[in-house]
């Protein structure tokens, strides 16, 4: 028996498994006829303090990720979506995510990419870790 879900959460970034993920959801999402929420979230914690700090950089920075989630949002419609929401959240990703998002959105599923780390990053985790670790629903992870 496959499970229908009726509200999907996709995270997006620029990464390649992200739109792998982004792509995966468009499918669940026709499938399932889903509403879709595609999220993307301003990671403060890569800018120096100097960014941080400035307002013009970080609303550059606000206003790109912005344009870049009205692109996937765009890309959703073209494929014969109709209820698409778009959304960007501030924080760290795995964390913002599960504490924030999905309880203000109330999705059934969350699909995201994970990165593969190369070096020392990969001693520290990564945040679909954590999302499939602490997520209240179910999670799937795009390789």
């Amino acid at each position: 028996m496959a499970t229908k879900f009726n509200r999907i959460l996709v995270g997006v970034d620029d990464s390649a498994d992200a739109l792998l993920a982004f792509e995966y959801a468009l499918h669940q999402v026709k499938r399932d006829d889903a509403e879709l929420y595609i999220v993307s979230v301003l990671e403060s914690d890569d800018m120096s303090v100097y960014e941080a700090l400035s307002k013009d950089f970080v609303h550059g920075e606000r206003q790109a990720l912005e344009q870049h989630i009205q692109d996937y949002q765009r890309q959703a419609k073209e494929a014969g979506l109709t209820k698409v929401h778009a959304l960007v959240a501030d924080g760290e990703p795995g964390e913002t995510i599960v504490k924030d998002v999905i309880p203000h959105v109330q999705p059934d599923l969350l699909i995201i990419g994970s990165e593969a780390k190369k070096g020392v990053r990969r001693h520290f985790g990564s945040q679909a870790a954590y999302m499939a670790k602490y997520s209240p629903i179910s999670v799937l992870v795009i390789r």
